[in-house]
């Protein structure tokens, strides 16, 4: 039965997602502009696009950093409500990289932040990284 112009239809969104790791186990968080949420580094696959090869793409673009996708870990798969889209899934092949460059927001980034994955504060997180990705890299440390 096609949707009604009243019926919601969800929709469901495929991601790399990072988890960057700083000598001092801390995690990278970014906050895209105009949002007040905070989520792993990464984004949408492109068709054909492996999750590896998205997340290169994704951290040159976001963060101008430059990553060996033969140093992430894989964590898993995971999928949560959207941050920024409503009626729409987040799935997610996430992966855990160490950070050797320094990241810069560039894109849609507007702001980076360093936390405890164990405690980031009183951030405002997306559900897809505080209720999955930060404790599947705490789990797998």
């Amino acid at each position: 039965m096609p949707a009604s112009p009243t019926t919601t239809t969800p929709h469901s969104i495929f991601i790399a997602a990072a988890v960057l790791v700083g000598p001092d186990r801390r995690v990278l968080l970014v906050r895209k502009r105009g949002t007040g949420i905070f989520m792993q580094p990464g984004g949408k696959l492109e068709p054909g696009e492996a999750p590896e090869q998205a997340l290169v793409r994704e951290l040159r673009e976001e963060l101008a950093l430059e990553i060996d996708p033969g140093t992430a870990s894989y964590l898993g798969s995971f999928s949560a409500p959207a941050a920024h889209e409503e009626n729409t899934t987040v799935i997610a092949e996430a992966f855990r990289l160490p950070l050797t460059g320094e990241p810069t927001p560039q894109a849609e980034i507007e702001e980076i932040r360093w936390v405890d994955p164990a405690d980031p504060g009183q951030l405002r997180l997306a559900v897809l990284s505080r209720d999955h990705i930060l404790p599947a890299h705490l789990r797998s440390r």
